[in-house]
């Protein structure tokens, strides 16, 4: 008899947590994966009004607040152009949660999963914790994932691939001709794409497509958040949509291990998503604007880095030894193997922080690369 589940046992306590925990006071973190701006006031304004009229004292139904859901349609509808059922839509604890909803509904024992990599450290964890069979899938020069190749890697035992556009880690975004192929692959191949949408606002170069618009059938859930655009990270409100006999599965697990996600949080989320979207163009013209400054200091310090279209993260090659030598110059990166072993000899950077912070750090990782080279 064993102590502990093997499934769990095979997961370990997540490296960006490790790193992100052991920062120092006077640390420049660039490990942090969320935005640096304060969540919109009429989103704070929303929940605090829900608490003064008690409608958050009390459960809410399993999948959410209509209103909530209605919203999460409505976006769909003006964001995609896809008609979403309101009650196909589950809003969750985050798009962990969502994710989480995804892989047990859908991953039984000894099940493939194909997932990026360098990739979201998740997938692996989630695949292992749902008894499922992690594979890994090496990338593309740009960092971008090969429909051709996950078509490639799908056997009689795959039950789920994964797509992350734009993507974290790398920051890279799927073409259109990308997209429709992999809804293509679910189809033919009749294996699910989860598609974790969470950075589909943060766009710089090109546009962001879902599997969903393409789909001829009913494999694709996708996976998203009020997290990243809105900057509501600590509000863990998320969603899973997808067919109604797919979020049927999926409700069965949030029952019981969530019951409903927060009510103030939906509260703050259906005001988010309902109400102006000005401020996620104000972030992401900041982003962009941070993104350019880490590529021209990355370039100067010699440092090669795919260009990544969207999210907040760039990913250089860096030589051996950089990533602890800039830890002790006071700098935060999360080292690539964090991602998945094709992630060795990468470094995630993080530009959710002020440019002058970027401009220090990139002057410490310049002294860095001297010295390890």
């Amino acid at each position: 008899m064993t102590e502990f589940a093997r499934r769990v046992e095979r997961v370990s306590i997540s490296g960006i947590r490790k790193v992100f925990e052991a920062a120092g006071p006077d640390a420049i973190n660039l490990g942090i994966g969320q935005p640096d701006f304060p969540t919109p006031v009429h989103v704070r304004e929303a929940a605090q009004q829900a608490i003064a009229d008690g409608v958050v004292d009390a459960y809410t139904p399993n999948k959410g607040i209509l209103p909530l859901r209605e919203a999460i349609a409505a976006k769909h509808q003006r964001d995609n152009g896809i008609a979403v059922d309101p009650e196909n839509v589950i809003a969750t604890s985050g798009g962990s949660e969502a994710l989480h909803l995804a892989f047990q509904a859908h991953v039984d024992q000894g099940d493939e999963v194909i997932f990026p990599d360098p990739g979201f450290v998740s997938y692996d964890a989630l695949t292992h914790i749902a008894g499922g069979v992690p594979r890994p899938l090496g990338l593309r020069d740009d960092l971008t994932m090969d429909p051709a190749a996950v078509e490639d890697a799908i056997t009689e035992d795959t039950a789920a691939f994964v797509v992350n556009s734009p993507a974290n880690p790398t920051g890279a975004v799927q073409s259109k001709a990308d997209i429709k192929e992999f809804a293509r692959i679910a189809d033919e191949h009749d294996v699910l794409c989860i598609s974790d949408e969470v950075y589909e606002h943060i766009v710089f170069d090109g546009e962001h497509y879902s599997p969903l618009e393409f789909a001829e059938t009913d494999n694709v859930v996708v996976v998203n958040a009020c997290s990243k655009a809105y900057s509501m990270t600590g509000w863990r409100l998320g969603w899973v949509t997808g067919s109604h006999r797919r979020v049927e599965r999926m409700l069965r697990v949030h029952q019981y291990a969530q019951a409903c996600a927060a009510a103030p949080s939906q509260y703050a989320a259906e005001a988010a998503l309902s109400g102006p979207q000005d401020c996620i163009g104000e972030m992401v013209a900041a982003f962009e604007q941070r993104r350019d400054v880490v590529l021209d200091g990355l370039a100067d310090i010699g440092l090669e880095t795919p260009k990544p279209r969207g999210a907040f993260y760039a990913m250089p090659k860096v030589p051996e030894g950089f990533v602890d030598e800039v830890i002790e110059r006071g700098v935060i990166l999360v080292p690539g193997e964090a991602f998945g072993e094709n992630g060795a000899g990468y470094a995630r950077i993080s530009y959710a922080t002020g440019i002058e912070d970027l401009k220090a750090a990139l002057e410490l990782m310049g002294d860095a690369v001297a010295a390890v080279q």
